[in-house]
């Protein structure tokens, strides 16, 4: 169709359409026609091309029609008559972060889009955020979503308004038109999804001509991984790797993929190819499809009109609702389901893309429609069995199938009401539930999972979050339509907890071990997923009396037609304390068990909510009988299973039954199983007489016999068995009657019973909060209650830098623990007890963990306590504490005597609290008088074995419990006989725990005077021993000053002249050098000895890195260093890229580290992935004592002691000037070049021209030594190797390159690597605040000192004729010649990296021919000083320079300062041409002295560490002035404290050497800005800025865009912590080459913005992710806590996160101090993986 024809051909078909009978045919006989020509036509398709013609030809002409007019036009009067819609409806991409908020949602899955929350009330509230699986919608709008605050500001609530509007909001006309075409197209769209390989066109659409164009599509499945896929296709259909992965990625993203275009023939042989060679890597073949090049452009045109539906439903309400009217039509066909019915019967067989589009349509339309909505919600449940089963055998995961839009139906509540009364759904949801399990049921209609499918399982559990769903919301008001409904539902809901009564029961094993484990983790499985929705039936029952009643009735008769475990023998009477009880044998140990019973427990939890409610007498009404004995039958054998379990007695049957006892008594199952059995043993226990059901437990628990006294034994082993099960049973006795807190049993509320269990949780030890919340069982609404209460049991300590913060219990809150807290486990039972017992030593009280008051019973259950004053119990008790009492060791254990006298005591607290509440008439409780008669005859009563075991030393750890069991007695007897208990007896009582606390304080105090005499007597011992070695050493401790320590800064004989003296450490009157002796220990070998030059070498371990921490031009790397003339030779001020050297501070011999190291190689390589933690290649070790990471030794040299000749240095000061001094350097430099006949020279002739200064008479090549020499320093052979072994590893890792010995810029690296860790050091204290000296930590020091001289030491290992052209080249930035070309002006270069050089350096001109010589220490002092002298005036002259706003200083005097700073101002001013108005001296003294302070600063470190002359005092402190500090290290620097004096003073010198500085071009290029210069001071560099709350930090990254990427998958959004930039991380579309290889956005961000070394948050995962290089990273705790002080990685928790400063801090602290590779191998080396993560993608 020309260009051209266009208007008039679209104008023409347009009322072509309009004027067409049958709409349909018109349509396709258009598309059959174009859409050929459009889609799958070309060889390589163009999508921009596709999507142009794809406009104009196809959906233009739709819309015009739509509209009956221009579209555009339409739109607009359509925008006119509507109003914004309520509901948001944004649906969620997989991994966008969404919000809930836990004081509004009605239910957890009420959700909110990052936009809707920002802009709502809840962001203020309780909310939860967390990653969306993706396929849900925002709730914003939806009234019956949210409490209150339903809408965010953006959607306006007026807009409900127009909702509630039905048609009217379109023209009569233009919505029969819409529909007319919905209708057409999405028929023609369900069509062309619903399409069988073997199907033929219809007429309609058939192609005129019919081509042999065919493709052969490839489809994703879950059973392939990327790998097996990306190999077939390169086996089948000849495409390369690169080509493979393409397909496979698009596959993976779309759901399937064209992979081959040709013949019919060759397509299917193709197909062929991969079904094979598939099926070779998966017992499963991939699909394939050959499908004709027609049927493929109608798909790709049917998915295309997708998207534009939901662009036409966007349009308008009338738009949408029509659109609905017609999803949801009747189809006129034989199946007569609607178009919307069709696709979800479809859903499972179509490919991802098309599913995606699919649910999309719906979230769009028909949810966000009330009335739509419901009539979509019935239309599912009729499908809801086909649907399910659809999923079943589906492989795709959930979120892409339509089944997960029972989220946003079933949790509606008014929904889910009329789906109950209406479609009956909740007996559909578990009659699904039963027909997919129904192939598990054994012959007695019972689960057993023996081999079941693991996937299909799993896809069945997710039916149950549907019933979840349905009953999530409990009615207000019942009708008779939802009770019958509900009753029928909850009758189909008991038949499926029928099929699990007694299922996978156990038989203990006898003789050998079990040979294979059972299948157990299915039935747990569905235990765990039924646990919320029986306690949701158990909620919607309690809410009606009459369905509680009818329900409790329905499940007892139920069970009562259950035969799980049958007895196998017939009913004997038991007599036991002239007891009769008739009932029927069973062993646990010997006969099948099943710990699955939950039609007993449901039972349990209806009866309590009968008593609760007040039912409890209409239980009895009908005449029901009710047998109390058969229903605590099977609950109390599951518990005696659980006992004998943990009495090791079924250990041959395996971990499996093991897991289950475990998962039995579980914080996730205990609710609905081990509570719930206690609970049904507490109504049998109320309701049996008490004697026969403590008979009924003896027997159970197979210990009738063993208390009867009927049987005996001397095997150990049975009598242990004994032990342990007694004492089980005598627990099972404490918590029938002490555990009181359930709502029904007593009056306790929901609050209460979370408040115990929250103060028994912190009895154990203080908890986070994230402990406690998985400590507490959680609701459905996944909410533990834990808020509520936590602020008033407990009291919050906040986190330090790491770890979390904690709560402990308040201390009025210890009276209710309980030691025997039923929801203990053994090791928190022995932990809390042993806490407790500390907490008691420590405030001196009563050690006794005596059993807390109980709340009182309902009535229902008040004849429980009955059980305590019971024949049967007394005669128990006495037989266990008689075994004690006559020290039968093997008959009894300390447990079972705790837990006996824990019953005796709850027992007397029982009968005290009743006497207090009642008169002693009314009491009938007694267990007092029958524990002092029973048995007295025979001195056996309770009473007095309680008594005789008072003094026995066997129960030494029960005495406090026993006396205190005693002072009950003896309370209880008074309050009988109504008197005040005898002060004998309170005397007694209390004797011994005063003299139990005397004994242990008088021990105490004993001890620590020990303790003191020991520490007074060796303090003795060694001053007689340091006297005794003054004493024999008395000549070398008279001779001290001589012998060079005259240096010690205490020397009290020293005048304050000399002090003055001592503190300056350049020039003439520098300090002397102290002779330190010190002696160090080889951490490997332990040995000692002295650091000395001569000595063997001694060295540090050192990691060298390269740097950006200082950077002034973040993520601009230098280019490769071919540029010879620039870095490493001269340091840019930029600091770009620099080379750290650190130390972890630990010494060892050279040779022990030799030998270390060559094990550590050996045994590396063989330890699997260790090369994730260490680069064996590049020479990488840990230290063998801190484990830091290391990558060379740094050899430790001793300063060399010097004492200074003050009087030569004066006489020679006299003659030797600067411009003397630069005189003899020049002809030095001269008379060298000429000896080596370089070729500069003859460039560089001797013409005055060249040189800087002119003199009278101009000194020869030899005057330099004549200001004294010496002899250099000799070092042993093994410190010299470590001095290449150090500076070989800075010159690779600095430069990147191969290691080279002896590249003449092995010490310029060297050199430069000291000056770089000086700056970085000087910026950390900086950072901090803290003083220049003095508080450094003791690694940073040694490293510093050691770097220092090793630097200095270098020399000698190297080339001094290379030392001496370096020196050459960097001295040219100080004195210019015009003849040199490529010498740096003063604006580019570092001054502090060139004075290091320039120091170190210049020792190399004094080499002689014939002879090694070095400066003399004055010759030293005179060369360091001027050297100074000319970098602190150029490096004035540079901040000068860079400097335009000069800072307004306050009006003062001018001083001779400011009148010095003025001159140079306008001096430098003159040379540059540069004109600044109202410049004051003040001002310009303010800048440069805030410019160059950092610089003098580093200067004094380095002297420092290089001469070791003692620093000034002022700079040991920070509270000393910024004005005193400078003077101070100007006076330390022998500089003048005002430092324009050195212009003066050296005026003569530096007026040439000015304007030759100022007449480069360079500095005319910086002044006008046409290059990059740098400020002074520089930028000090931080982390970024981080907003407070995390939430702004994840609306920043919701809203980013991959710069690469136009696709809405989810992206892994990651901030650069240094530079503040958002990458793309993990994702394919962000790969970029890095060194010939692949590398993620963070690997190749990292090398140009920190040098490889990388600090990321991770937005969306909440961590921070440390990179070193492209092979190593770590995961690190991020920076936010929630408000109970914890980090929430991957967000798992969704409590709101807010930044803490002090983490943060740590973070910047980590990246300055250099120890992010420390931190990263510290956590490789914790953390050992099985399979490394590939952190070069990240």
């Amino acid at each position: 169709m020309a260009e051209g024809e266009k208007p008039f051909d679209e104008l023409e078909l347009i009322k072509e359409w309009q004027a067409s009978a049958d709409l349909k045919a018109a349509l396709y006989s258009y598309l059959r026609k174009q859409v050929p020509q459009i889609f799958c036509h070309k060889e390589e398709p163009s999508p921009q091309q596709e999507e142009e013609h794809t406009q104009r030809l196809l959906l233009h002409p739709l819309e015009y029609f739509l509209f009956g007019e221009d579209p555009d036009e339409g739109v607009e009067k359509l925008k006119q008559g509507s109003t914004s819609s309520q509901l948001c409806g944004r649906v969620f991409k997989e991994g966008e972060t969404v919000y809930s908020c836990r004081d509004c949602a009605i239910d957890p899955t009420c959700v909110l889009c990052m936009d809707c929350f920002q802009e709502s009330v809840h962001k203020s509230h309780r909310y939860k955020m967390h990653a969306s699986s993706g396929g849900g919608f925002c709730d914003c709008g939806d009234v019956e979503a949210w409490k209150i605050g339903p809408c965010c500001s953006t959607h306006d609530p007026e807009a409900a308004a127009a909702m509630v509007m039905d048609e009217c909001t379109l023209e009569p006309e233009l919505c029969d038109r819409v529909e007319m075409l919905f209708r057409v197209l999405l028929n023609y769209f369900t069509d062309f999804l619903d399409w069988a390989e073997d199907r033929q066109l219809s007429h309609q659409l058939q192609p005129e001509e019919r081509d042999n164009m065919y493709f052969c599509v490839l489809y994703n499945d879950e059973h392939h991984s990327y790998d097996h896929v990306i190999y077939t296709l390169q086996r089948s259909v000849n495409c390369d790797q690169a080509e493979a992965q393409t397909h496979t990625a698009l596959i993976d993203k779309e759901g399937r993929r064209a992979v081959k275009r040709g013949s019919l023939d060759s397509c299917q042989q193709a197909k062929d190819h991969i079904k094979y060679n598939s099926e070779h890597i998966s017992l499963q073949p991939l699909r394939v499809e050959v499908l004709h090049s027609t049927v493929m452009a109608h798909q790709t045109f049917a998915l295309r009109l997708g998207s534009w539906f939901q662009k036409i439903i966007s349009y308008s309400v009338g738009f949408r609702q029509a659109f609905c009217r017609v999803a949801l039509e009747p189809s006129k066909e034989q199946t007569s389901l609607c178009c919307i019915s069709r696709l979800m019967l479809l859903d499972s067989k179509l490919y991802k893309g098309a599913r995606k589009m699919t649910h999309e349509l719906i979230f769009c339309s028909i949810l966000m429609e009330t009335e739509f909505k419901r009539l979509f919600a019935v239309e599912f449940t009729k499908l809801y069995k086909d649907l399910q089963n659809n999923f079943i055998d589906d492989d795709h995961d959930r979120s892409i199938s339509i089944t997960a839009l029972s989220v946003q139906i079933f949790t509606v509540p008014t929904l889910a009401r009329y789906l109950i009364e209406e479609t009956n759904v909740i007996t559909r949801i578990v009659n699904t539930v039963m027909a997919l399990l129904l192939e598990h049921l054994d012959v007695n209609n019972r689960f057993f999972f023996l081999g079941y499918n693991s996937d299909k399982f799993s896809r069945i559990q997710v039916v149950f979050h549907d019933l979840r769903y349905i009953l999530i919301s409990k009615p207000s008001t019942w009708n008779f339509k939802l009770r019958k409904q509900f009753i029928e539902g909850f009758n189909a809901f008991l038949g499926l907890l029928k099929c699990m009564q007694g299922m996978e029961e156990v038989e203990r094993q006898f003789g050998q071990h079990i040979a294979v484990e059972p299948e157990w983790e299915a039935g747990f499985t569905l235990q765990i997923q039924l646990r919320h929705i029986l306690a949701m039936f158990q909620e919607w029952c309690s809410s009606d009396d009459k369905i509680l009643l009818e329900a409790f009735r329905d499940c007892h008769k139920l069970l009562q037609q259950c035969n799980n475990q049958p007895f196998r023998r017939e009913a004997a009477d038991n007599y036991m304390c002239k007891q009769i009880l008739n009932v029927r044998p069973y062993k646990v140990s010997q006969e099948p068990v099943s710990i699955h019973l939950p039609l007993s427990r449901l039972l349990a939890g209806l009866y309590v909510l009968v008593c609760k409610n007040g039912l409890y007498d209409q239980l009895w009404d009908k005449q029901e009988c009710y047998d109390f004995v058969t229903l605590a039958e099977h609950p109390l054998r599951c518990v005696v299973l659980a006992a004998q379990v943990s009495a090791e007695m079924w250990r041959r049957n395996g971990l499996s039954l093991v897991s289950q006892v475990y998962y039995y008594q579980d914080v996730k199952c205990r609710d609905e199983m081990y509570d719930k059995d206690i609970l049904m043993l507490q109504i049998a226990a109320s309701r049996m007489d008490g004697n026969h059901f403590l008979m009924l437990i003896l027997l159970r628990f197979e210990l009738f016999n063993f208390f009867n006294g009927s049987c005996s034994s001397r095997d150990h082993n049975e009598l242990v068995q004994w032990n342990r099960l007694t004492e089980e049973m005598l627990y099972l006795l404490i918590v029938i009657v002490g555990e009181r807190y359930i709502p029904g049993v007593s009056n306790v509320t929901k609050e209460d019973v979370t408040m115990r269990e929250v103060i028994h949780l912190l009895c154990i030890e203080p908890m986070a909060h994230s402990s406690l919340v998985k400590g507490l069982p959680d609701n459905e609404s996944h909410e533990t209650g834990l808020e509520s209460v936590i602020s008033k049991v407990a009291t919050f300590k906040k986190p330090g830098v790491s770890g979390h913060g904690l709560y402990e219990v308040k201390k009025e809150h210890l009276v209710q623990f309980n030691p025997f807290f039923y929801h203990y486990s053994r090791s928190q039972h022995t932990k809390a007890e042993e806490s407790q017992k500390k907490r008691r030593v420590q405030e001196g009280t009563d050690k006794a963990l005596h059993p807390p008051v109980p709340p009182p019973f309902c009535p229902a259950f008040s004849s429980i306590v009955r059980l305590l004053c019971c024949d049967i119990l007394i005669h128990v008790l006495r037989r266990v504490l008689q075994r004690a009492a006559e020290e039968k060791s093997t008959h009894w254990t300390e447990i079972m005597i705790q837990r006996a006298l824990h019953l005796i005591g709850q027992a007397l607290l029982e009968e005290k609290t009743q006497l207090e509440d009642s008169t002693v008439e009314e009491v009938t409780f007694d267990f007092s008088l029958k524990a002092r008669k029973v048995g007295s005859e025979h001195g056996k009563s309770l009473f007095l074995l309680l008594s005789k075991m008072k003094s026995a030393r066997s129960l030494e750890a029960q005495k406090d419990m026993i006396l205190w069991l005693l002072q009950m007695f003896e309370i209880v007897k008074c309050l009988r006989e109504k008197s005040s208990p005898t002060t004998s007896m309170s005397m007694d009582t209390s004797k011994p725990e005063e003299s139990a606390q005397d004994k242990e304080k008088a021990e105490r105090k004993r001890k620590a005077e020990a303790a003191k005499l020991h520490r007074q007597k060796i303090m003795a011992q060694m001053s007689a021993m340091q006297k005794n070695f003054i004493e024999s050493n008395k000549m070398l401790y008279e001779n001290m000053p001589e012998s060079g320590m005259q240096g010690e800064p205490v020397a009290s004989t020293e005048s304050s002249m000399e002090q003055k003296e001592m503190c300056i450490a350049v020039g003439p009157q520098r300090g002397s050098t102290p002779a330190e002796k010190e002696v160090l220990t080889c951490i490997l070998c332990q040995e000692e000895q002295e650091v000395a030059a001569q000595a063997p070498a001694m060295v540090l371990t050192a990691c060298v890195q390269r740097s950006t921490v200082l950077t002034q031009c973040r993520g601009k790397m230098p280019t490769s260093s071919a540029d010879a003339t620039s870095y490493p030779s001269f340091m840019p001020p930029e600091l770009a890229v620099g080379t750290h050297t650190g130390s972890c501070g630990h010494v060892m011999h050279a040779t022990c580290w030799q030998k270390y190291f060559e094990a550590v190689q050996n045994t590396t390589r063989n330890r699997l992935h260790a090369e994730l933690i260490i680069d064996l290649e590049n020479g990488e070790y840990l230290c063998p004592l801190c484990k830091s990471l290391c990558n060379t030794v740094v050899p430790l040299i001793p300063l060399e002691p010097l004492v200074f000749n003050y009087e030569n240095a004066e006489i020679i000061g006299h003659h030797l000037t600067l411009t003397r001094w630069v005189q003899i350097l020049e002809a030095r430099i001269k008379g060298l070049k000429a000896i080596t006949q370089d070729n500069d020279f003859n460039m560089e002739s001797a013409n005055n021209d060249n040189s800087v200064l002119c003199g009278e008479s101009q000194p020869d090549f030899r005057s330099i030594l004549s200001y004294g020499v010496q002899e250099p320093r000799k070092f042993s052979d093994s410190i010299a190797e470590m001095l290449v072994v150090c500076a070989t590893t800075v010159h690779r890792v600095g430069l990147q390159t191969v290691p080279n010995e002896l590249c003449p810029r092995v010490p310029l690296m060297a050199w430069n690597t000291c000056a770089f860790t000086i700056q970085a050091i000087e910026n950390i204290l900086q950072e901090e605040d803290k003083p220049l000296f003095g508080s450094l930590q003791n690694r940073q020091l040694a490293g510093l000192k050691a770097i220092v001289q090793f630097s200095a030491a270098h020399r000698i290992k190297c080339s001094q004729a290379v030392i001496q052209r370096h020196f050459t080249d960097m001295l040219a930035v100080l004195l210019p010649v015009t003849s040199r070309k490529n010498t740096p002006s003063i604006l580019e270069v570092d001054f502090f990296h060139l004075l290091v050089s320039l120091v170190l350096s210049i020792p190399s001109l004094y080499q002689e021919e014939a002879v090694d010589l070095q400066p003399s220490a004055v010759s030293s002092a005179y060369n360091h000083l001027y050297l100074l002298h000319l970098v602190t005036m150029a490096h004035i002259l540079q901040v000068l320079l860079l400097t335009t706003d000069f800072p307004v200083v306050a009006g003062e005097e001018e001083t001779e300062e400011a009148r010095a700073a003025a001159e140079l101002h306008n001096i430098v001013s003159q040379h540059t041409g540069r004109l600044l108005s109202d410049v004051s001296g003040a001002s310009v003294v303010e800048r440069v002295k805030m410019g160059i302070i950092s610089f003098l600063r580093c200067t004094a470190l380095f002297f420092s560490c290089f001469t070791g002359v003692r620093p000034p005092e002022e700079l040991f402190s920070t509270s000393v002035s910024c004005q005193g500090q400078m003077e101070a290290v100007c006076s330390y620097l022998a500089l003048p404290s005002n430092v324009f004096q050195l212009f003066q003073d050296h005026r003569d010198t530096i007026a040439p050497l000015l304007q030759r500085w100022c007449s480069s071009p360079a500095i005319i290029k910086g002044l006008k800005g046409k290059i990059q210069t740098v400020r002074y001071p520089r930028r000090r560099n931080h982390l970024i800025d981080l907003p407070e709350d995390y939430s702004a930090l994840l609306n920043q990254a919701s809203h980013f865009q991959c710069p690469k990427s136009a696709d809405d998958e989810r992206k892994h959004p990651t901030l650069c912590l240094f530079c503040g930039t958002m990458l793309c991380s993990q994702s394919s579309c962000c790969l970029s080459q890095l060194d010939g290889e692949d590398v993620g956005a963070c690997t190749a961000h990292a090398a140009t913005c920190g040098a490889g070394v990388g600090m990321f948050l991770r937005i969306r995962e909440c961590e921070i992710v440390l990179m070193a290089s492209k092979t190593r990273g770590s995961t690190y705790p991020a920076p936010y806590l929630d408000d109970y002080g914890e980090t929430d990685p991957h967000l798992g928790r969704g409590n709101p996160l807010h930044l803490c400063p002090e983490r943060y801090r740590k973070l910047k602290q980590m990246w300055q101090q250099h120890c992010i590779l420390e931190e990263i191998a510290r956590s490789l080396e914790l953390v050992n993986v099985m399979f490394a993560f590939d952190w070069q993608m990240l």
